[in-house]
């Protein structure tokens, strides 16, 4: 029995329909997973992009710099942190550099 009696023509242009559908939304969701990692540090910050105060990503080599001030930093004495974080503190603010 051929598929078109068993179902009418307009059930299979829907089912069509449908199954394009979901193919589409199943490639865009692939898509957005590659794309949107690195979409947040392209974005400004009003628009929901990273703050100027994130640290950096994992794997690039100011990651690899900040994790080593930070390891520095931590083997500090409390009283040396807190007279190194209140010096920075009073430092001018560095532009961003993106």
């Amino acid at each position: 029995m051929p598929a078109s009696t068993l179902f009418g023509a307009s059930s299979l242009a829907a089912m069509a329909v449908l199954a394009g559908a979901a193919l589409a939304l199943a490639g865009c969701s692939s898509i957005n997973e590659k794309v949107g990692a690195g979409m947040g540090d392209m974005m400004p910050q009003w628009a929901g992009g990273l703050p100027a105060d994130a640290p950096p990503r994992p794997g690039t080599p100011e990651y690899a710099r900040f994790m080593q001030e930070r390891e520095r930093q931590r083997q500090l004495p409390a009283a040396e942190r807190d007279k190194e974080t209140q010096s920075d503190d009073n430092a001018p603010a560095a532009a961003p550099s993106r």
